[in-house]
């Protein structure tokens, strides 16, 4: 048998090209005004000379844009491009001898997706709705709802998250503490969605009407606060969705709808879908419906939750069809599972993510996490945003803890990473741990609360002064500029974070060790700092307003956590390289 001559083309080789998710099986991330460096390994046989460029353009425009590839060392070529558009853009390598001209030899096409700069950048305040009046026993309004956001926008949040706004089931509906069973008025977990008076495109009408969030939501635009929700695909037992289309969910051999489990929890008041019925098809564009429902009421940011125990084909259909429609909106994975399948959510299209942060106190562990999130290839992928509690997760350390703690960890939320959130009464020191679990006692996920918005134990003034830090100091809005220093204490941490466009540049210390005072020498990498060997620069605490005069790359810190437990320097004086 004959083998076949292969077709007349060019000699050239492209191989290893970066940046590539999976060799280019899904999209790289990127926010507007960012550089897309193309590299790859371009060579021939024989010495003929040959050239090559990067062609890009956006999925809207026809015609492919060309910049020039130049040659850095042993085979590696390089271009750049910049992205302004949200949406899709194509990019390829074309490559192609001088002399004698021959057919181009082309890469594949591959994907970036240009998300919003808040998907990279935001200060979060997670709002109960319920949680907002002063009655124990009653449901707050979307009235006592905008009364609060003068106090959330004079603590410098950006984005009111909501927790599913609902009508909720009363089938085993749940009581305080989880309790198995709900006390009569108590309101149930707003995560069981559904009752008589509607489903996913409802208000709960304990709160009010839906002309009434439409005003919350009209209040927080005139504040400049954008809006989140929380996307719980459960269905409550009662949920409209039953009974209209009992196909959507599993069954058990009996023929009765299967509740909800994430081992090792159950839902006893939820039923999950099916995302793989016989009319699945319907169910994935009714979810799709709900997301843009919402979108046009308001909402840019939808926290997903529980997305790792949804099928990753209906996510990544989901997202690009949303995407596609709506650029501007991002999502966000609330998936504490494991570390694989959370960098999977976000390979295939969730904009940002939760992370193990509320886990990591001790130094070596913050380190070596946050150099993994904040380096490529993660980075091409994922954004993690950190929460130093949920209504989930309140970690053994605030248990009965005195402020400092509280202030320690959401300092070290809101500088490693440019995503940031606090939930709503974290600002209280809110300290009783539930006995049986990881939860604040008498957890509002149960039950209605009442929060001392004027209680003297606070760290009001602490979060006002690091969120005003984050909006003013450009390096703390970038997420992949964090640079750790070396502390000989393992008490302390130090890293930095600089700005490349203007040099802005933040030192960030912290003694990790909040019941004693802590003292360590610091060595810092000068170059990180725009800074030469020998220079003498000022370093201005925007917490507590000090200046130290420092020189050179030792340096002697002394912290106690009873005044503050951290340092946010600013780096003057020869900040700028």
């Amino acid at each position: 048998m004959s083998v076949p001559f292969p077709s007349k083309k060019d000699n050239l080789v492209i191989e290893v090209l970066q940046p590539l998710i999976e060799r280019g099986k899904y999209a790289i991330h990127r926010e507007p005004g960012d550089t897309i460096t193309v590299q790859a390994d371009i060579f021939r046989h024989s010495h003929e000379k040959f050239d090559a460029a990067v062609e890009f353009k956006h999925s809207n425009q026809k015609k492919w844009e060309r910049v020039p590839m130049k040659f850095v060392d042993n085979d590696l070529w390089e271009g750049s491009f910049q992205v302004q558009k949200l949406g899709y853009y194509q990019y390829k390598i074309v490559a192609w001898t001088i002399d004698p001209p021959d057919v181009p030899t082309e890469s594949e096409i591959f994907e970036a997706r240009v998300d919003p700069l808040f998907a990279r950048q935001g200060t979060w305040y997670e709002m109960w709705p319920k949680s907002q009046g002063k009655n124990p026993n009653k449901s707050a309004t979307w009235a006592d709802c905008i009364s609060r956001l003068d106090y959330i926008s004079s603590l410098g949040f950006d984005t009111v998250y909501l927790v599913p706004i609902h009508p909720i089931g009363e089938t085993n509906r749940k009581g305080a503490n989880n309790a198995l069973k709900a006390k009569p008025g108590e309101p149930g977990c707003p995560y069981a969605v559904g009752n008589k008076f509607g489903g996913h495109f409802a208000i709960d009408p304990e709160i009010g009407k839906m002309e009434d969030f439409e005003a919350f939501a009209a209040a927080c635009k005139q504040r400049n606060l954008r809006l989140a929700i929380d996307i719980a695909l459960n269905c409550s037992p009662d949920h409209p969705y039953v009974k209209q289309h009992p196909e959507w969910y599993f069954h058990e051999k009996d023929g009765s709808i299967k509740f909800a489990e994430n081992p090792p929890k159950k839902y006893e008041d939820i039923y999950p879908f099916d995302y793989y019925n016989e009319n699945y098809q319907a169910l994935w564009q009714e979810i799709k419906k709900i997301i843009l429902f919402w979108a046009d009421k308001g909402f840019e940011i939808f926290r997903i939750d529980n997305p790792h125990t949804k099928p990753f084909p209906f996510w990544e259909w989901l997202i690009r069809s949303v995407k596609e429609e709506r650029p501007e909106l991002v999502l966000l994975a609330e998936a504490f599972t494991r570390p694989k399948m959370m960098k999977r959510l976000g390979k295939i299209g969730f904009d940002m993510s939760y992370t193990y942060f509320a886990w990591r106190e001790q130094k070596w562990e913050l380190e070596e996490y946050f150099k993994e999130l904040t380096a490529k290839p993660v980075t091409e992928y994922m954004r993690g945003i950190l929460f130093p509690t949920t209504p989930d997760i309140f970690p053994e350390c605030f248990n009965g803890a005195s402020p400092a703690i509280f202030k320690l960890r959401y300092f070290l939320a809101a500088t490693l990473s440019s995503l940031t959130g606090l939930y709503n009464g974290y600002e209280l020191c809110e300290n009783e741990k539930n006995p049986a679990k990881e939860e604040l006692y008498n957890s509002e996920k149960y039950q209605y609360k009442v929060h001392n918005w004027d209680s003297r134990v606070n760290i009001k003034e602490f979060v006002r002064n690091v969120n005003f830090a984050r909006k003013q100091q450009a390096a703390l809005q970038e997420y992949d500029n964090l640079k750790f220093h070396f502390a000989e204490n393992s008490n302390i941490i130090a890293y930095s974070k600089r700005d490349a466009a203007n040099g802005n540049t933040v030192l960030c210390i912290a003694n990790l060790d909040v019941s004693r005072v802590q003292n360590s020498f610091i060595y810092l990498n000068l170059a990180e700092l725009g800074l030469s060997d020998g220079q003498g620069y000022t370093v201005r605490d925007l917490i507590s307003g000090s200046s130290f005069l420092w020189r050179g790359s030792k340096n002697y810190v002394e912290i106690d956590p009873s005044k503050e437990p951290c340092h946010l320097f600013l780096v003057e004086n020869g900040g700028v390289g």
